[in-house]
């Protein structure tokens, strides 16, 4: 379980690097949330589309990166891209790496929705990634998966069942065995002793560490210790 106060960086052990985020139902949060707790410089920026910052400065370029780095610790960082988001950064990795010691990557979108499978072009995690973190949102247990899942189609494929059956943990474990990929799980908008339950469900049939709890808080509790 976690130590109270322990921040989110240490509880999930982030080293300086690449650290991907992938899966649904916190993925920005998360890396918002880290990006207030990292020591050092930090940039966020996606593989594929998302929404300026309303909380980090945004560059738009290499030199204004630059300005407010030296300005603030952490930045977003990202092009300017159609419907006013933020398609990848001007830069590559090992480009960005020269520059801050944490690179926060959203590696995939999810409509906003709690659970998500990926398609043959997805996640789009950066390669020499040294992290790869999967989110899955706990507001999607129990939810009929053609509503509570991003391609839910190839989500109910996975799970071996029908997209207007109920998400349960083992559904959700299936696709996360399947897709792979990721080396820490964390569930998401775990708010009651019901969720918390089923998060431990979940866990259980996966073989990497996991964590359960409402990132929005800064609040996470391991449930298990994989390796």
């Amino acid at each position: 379980m976690r130590t109270a106060g322990t921040p989110l960086d240490r509880l999930l052990k982030i080293r300086p690097g690449v650290i991907a985020m992938i899966g649904s139902g916190g993925k920005t949060t998360l890396a918002h949330r880290l990006a207030a707790a990292l020591p050092g410089r930090v940039i966020f920026c996606t593989t594929t589309r998302i929404f300026p910052s309303d909380t980090l400065p945004n560059a738009a370029d290499a030199a204004q990166l630059r300005r407010l780095l030296d300005e603030r610790r952490a930045v977003c960082f990202g092009t300017p891209a159609e419907h006013g988001k933020l398609s990848a950064p001007p830069l590559p990795p090992e480009a960005l790496r020269r520059l801050a010691d944490y690179i926060l990557v959203e590696a995939d979108g999810s409509a906003g929705l709690p659970l998500k499978a990926h398609l043959a072009h997805e996640p789009v995690i950066p390669a020499g990634s040294d992290r790869v973190l999967a989110v899955v949102g706990a507001s999607g247990f129990g939810v009929p998966i053609q509503s509570a899942a991003h391609r839910s189609d190839r989500f109910a494929a996975l799970a071996g069942t029908s997209p207007e059956a109920l998400a349960t943990p083992a559904h959700i474990a299936a696709v996360l065995r399947q897709e792979g990929g990721f080396d820490t799980l964390i569930v998401n908008q775990v708010s009651n002793a019901a969720r918390r339950a089923q998060a431990g469900v979940l866990a259980a049939q996966l073989p990497v560490p996991a964590f359960a709890g409402e990132v929005r808080l800064d609040h996470l509790q391991r449930l298990s210790s994989a390796c």
